[in-house]
Protein backbone atom coordinates (compact mmCIF):
# COMPACT_ATOMS: atom_id res chain seq x y z
CA UNK A 1 0.00 0.00 0.00
CA UNK A 2 2.78 2.66 1.07
CA UNK A 3 4.88 1.48 -2.51
CA UNK A 4 1.20 2.26 -4.05
CA UNK A 5 0.79 5.84 -2.43
CA UNK A 6 4.65 6.68 -2.88
CA UNK A 7 4.06 5.99 -6.68
CA UNK A 8 1.02 8.04 -6.95
CA UNK A 9 3.26 10.99 -5.71
CA UNK A 10 5.88 10.51 -7.47
CA UNK A 11 3.46 9.77 -10.84
CA UNK A 12 1.55 13.18 -10.47
CA UNK A 13 5.45 15.05 -9.31
CA UNK A 14 6.48 14.01 -12.91
CA UNK A 15 4.65 16.85 -14.73
CA UNK A 16 2.06 17.28 -17.32
CA UNK A 17 3.41 14.37 -19.59
CA UNK A 18 2.19 12.17 -16.79
CA UNK A 19 -0.78 10.32 -16.10
CA UNK A 20 -1.95 11.63 -19.60
CA UNK A 21 -1.84 15.09 -18.83
CA UNK A 22 -0.08 16.18 -22.04
CA UNK A 23 -2.89 14.62 -23.80
CA UNK A 24 -5.84 16.45 -21.79
CA UNK A 25 -3.91 19.66 -22.23
CA UNK A 26 -3.75 18.48 -26.16
CA UNK A 27 -7.11 17.92 -26.48
CA UNK A 28 -8.06 21.47 -25.81
CA UNK A 29 -5.52 22.60 -28.51
CA UNK A 30 -6.88 19.53 -30.87
CA UNK A 31 -10.48 21.82 -30.65
CA UNK A 32 -9.00 24.66 -32.86
CA UNK A 33 -5.90 23.58 -34.49
CA UNK A 34 -6.89 19.92 -35.42
CA UNK A 35 -6.32 16.32 -34.54
CA UNK A 36 -3.05 15.61 -33.87
CA UNK A 37 -2.73 19.44 -34.71
CA UNK A 38 -3.74 19.05 -38.26
CA UNK A 39 -6.31 21.96 -39.12
CA UNK A 40 -9.03 21.54 -41.01
CA UNK A 41 -10.36 25.49 -40.51
CA UNK A 42 -8.57 27.55 -43.26
CA UNK A 43 -8.03 30.91 -40.87
CA UNK A 44 -7.02 28.21 -38.05
CA UNK A 45 -2.77 27.12 -38.48
CA UNK A 46 -1.97 23.42 -38.35
CA UNK A 47 1.00 23.09 -35.38
CA UNK A 48 1.61 19.36 -35.24
CA UNK A 49 5.15 19.06 -36.52
CA UNK A 50 6.07 22.33 -36.32
CA UNK A 51 9.42 22.64 -33.87
CA UNK A 52 9.53 22.52 -30.42
CA UNK A 53 11.33 25.81 -30.38
CA UNK A 54 8.96 27.67 -32.51
CA UNK A 55 6.14 26.69 -30.32
CA UNK A 56 7.60 27.26 -27.39
CA UNK A 57 8.10 30.43 -28.45
CA UNK A 58 5.19 31.27 -29.37
CA UNK A 59 3.21 30.22 -26.57
CA UNK A 60 5.38 31.71 -24.04
CA UNK A 61 4.86 35.18 -25.83
CA UNK A 62 1.47 34.91 -26.25
CA UNK A 63 1.41 34.53 -21.85
CA UNK A 64 3.59 37.59 -21.62
CA UNK A 65 1.40 39.26 -23.91
CA UNK A 66 4.65 40.13 -26.32
CA UNK A 67 3.02 38.57 -28.97
CA UNK A 68 -0.66 40.14 -30.34
CA UNK A 69 -3.57 37.30 -30.57
CA UNK A 70 -7.21 37.25 -30.61
CA UNK A 71 -8.10 34.34 -28.15
CA UNK A 72 -4.46 32.63 -27.75
CA UNK A 73 -3.27 35.10 -24.91
CA UNK A 74 -5.67 34.52 -22.70
CA UNK A 75 -5.42 30.47 -23.29
CA UNK A 76 -2.45 30.07 -22.32
CA UNK A 77 -2.45 32.53 -18.99
CA UNK A 78 -3.54 29.48 -17.34
CA UNK A 79 -0.07 27.48 -18.59
CA UNK A 80 2.73 26.97 -16.55
CA UNK A 81 6.05 26.82 -18.58
CA UNK A 82 6.42 23.51 -17.83
CA UNK A 83 3.14 23.04 -19.78
CA UNK A 84 3.85 25.27 -22.52
CA UNK A 85 6.99 23.44 -22.93
CA UNK A 86 5.13 20.02 -22.73
CA UNK A 87 2.51 20.81 -25.51
CA UNK A 88 4.94 22.24 -27.63
CA UNK A 89 7.02 18.83 -27.20
CA UNK A 90 4.21 16.40 -27.62
CA UNK A 91 3.01 18.61 -30.95
CA UNK A 92 6.61 18.87 -32.27
CA UNK A 93 6.78 15.02 -32.33
CA UNK A 94 3.74 14.36 -34.81
CA UNK A 95 4.22 14.38 -38.36
CA UNK A 96 3.59 17.91 -40.21
CA UNK A 97 1.05 17.18 -42.55
CA UNK A 98 0.50 19.74 -45.20
CA UNK A 99 -2.88 20.63 -46.99
CA UNK A 100 -1.98 21.63 -50.29
CA UNK A 101 -4.17 24.18 -51.78
CA UNK A 102 -5.25 24.99 -55.35
CA UNK A 103 -3.53 27.74 -56.74
CA UNK A 104 -3.85 29.21 -60.07
CA UNK A 105 -0.25 29.24 -62.35
CA UNK A 106 0.05 33.38 -62.51
CA UNK A 107 -0.52 33.91 -58.36
CA UNK A 108 1.89 30.74 -57.88
CA UNK A 109 4.21 32.19 -59.96
CA UNK A 110 4.10 36.10 -58.85
CA UNK A 111 4.16 33.89 -55.15
CA UNK A 112 7.19 32.10 -56.21
CA UNK A 113 9.12 35.51 -57.09
CA UNK A 114 8.21 36.72 -53.98
CA UNK A 115 9.33 34.08 -51.83
CA UNK A 116 12.79 33.48 -53.94
CA UNK A 117 13.15 37.38 -53.19
CA UNK A 118 11.87 37.96 -49.28
CA UNK A 119 11.55 34.85 -47.25
CA UNK A 120 13.51 31.87 -48.70
CA UNK A 121 16.39 32.36 -46.61
CA UNK A 122 14.00 31.98 -43.63
CA UNK A 123 11.60 29.36 -44.65
CA UNK A 124 13.20 28.03 -47.70
CA UNK A 125 12.32 27.57 -50.94
CA UNK A 126 9.10 25.52 -50.66
CA UNK A 127 8.50 26.71 -46.83
CA UNK A 128 9.54 22.64 -45.88
CA UNK A 129 13.08 23.34 -44.95
CA UNK A 130 12.77 26.86 -42.21
CA UNK A 131 15.42 27.83 -40.38
CA UNK A 132 15.73 27.30 -36.54
CA UNK A 133 12.83 28.86 -34.77
CA UNK A 134 10.98 29.47 -38.08
CA UNK A 135 7.78 27.76 -38.37
CA UNK A 136 7.19 25.32 -41.42
CA UNK A 137 5.15 27.11 -44.07
CA UNK A 138 4.20 24.25 -47.02
CA UNK A 139 1.04 23.36 -46.88
CA UNK A 140 -0.13 25.33 -43.81
CA UNK A 141 -3.71 26.95 -44.49
CA UNK A 142 -3.28 30.45 -46.83
CA UNK A 143 -6.21 32.42 -45.28
CA UNK A 144 -3.98 31.79 -42.01
CA UNK A 145 -0.24 33.12 -43.20
CA UNK A 146 -2.54 36.17 -45.16
CA UNK A 147 -3.62 36.91 -41.52
CA UNK A 148 -0.53 36.61 -40.13
CA UNK A 149 1.36 38.23 -42.52
CA UNK A 150 -0.75 41.52 -41.62
CA UNK A 151 -0.41 41.28 -38.31
CA UNK A 152 3.29 41.53 -38.71
CA UNK A 153 2.85 44.71 -41.45
CA UNK A 154 0.37 46.47 -39.09
CA UNK A 155 2.30 48.92 -36.41
CA UNK A 156 -0.07 48.25 -33.46
CA UNK A 157 0.41 44.50 -33.24
CA UNK A 158 2.80 42.83 -30.95
CA UNK A 159 4.90 40.56 -32.86
CA UNK A 160 8.23 39.96 -31.46
CA UNK A 161 10.23 39.14 -34.42
CA UNK A 162 12.02 42.03 -35.91
CA UNK A 163 13.23 40.19 -39.25
CA UNK A 164 10.11 38.90 -39.91
CA UNK A 165 8.47 42.18 -39.19
CA UNK A 166 10.49 44.38 -41.32
CA UNK A 167 10.41 41.38 -44.10
CA UNK A 168 6.40 41.67 -44.04
CA UNK A 169 6.83 45.50 -43.98
CA UNK A 170 8.69 44.97 -46.88
CA UNK A 171 6.32 43.68 -49.03
CA UNK A 172 3.96 45.67 -51.71
CA UNK A 173 0.37 45.48 -50.51
CA UNK A 174 -0.40 43.26 -53.32
CA UNK A 175 2.40 40.34 -52.38
CA UNK A 176 0.89 39.21 -49.27
CA UNK A 177 -1.50 36.74 -50.92
CA UNK A 178 0.73 35.18 -53.50
CA UNK A 179 3.46 34.74 -50.93
CA UNK A 180 0.63 33.15 -48.85
CA UNK A 181 -1.01 30.98 -51.49
CA UNK A 182 2.60 29.99 -52.63
CA UNK A 183 3.46 28.37 -49.87
CA UNK A 184 0.03 26.52 -48.99
CA UNK A 185 -0.20 24.94 -52.25
CA UNK A 186 3.36 23.60 -51.61
CA UNK A 187 2.80 19.26 -50.81
CA UNK A 188 6.47 19.09 -49.30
Amino acid sequence: MRRAIVAGILFGLAGPSAAGGIDILARTCNACHGLNGVSVGHSMPSIGGLSKRYLSTVMKDWKTDKRSAVTMNRIVKGLSDDEIDALALYYSKLPWVPSPQPVGAATLAAGKAVVNENCEDCHGKTGSDPDVGAPKLNGQWARYMTLELEKYRHPDFRMPHRKMRKAARDLKDGEVQPVAEYYGAQDR
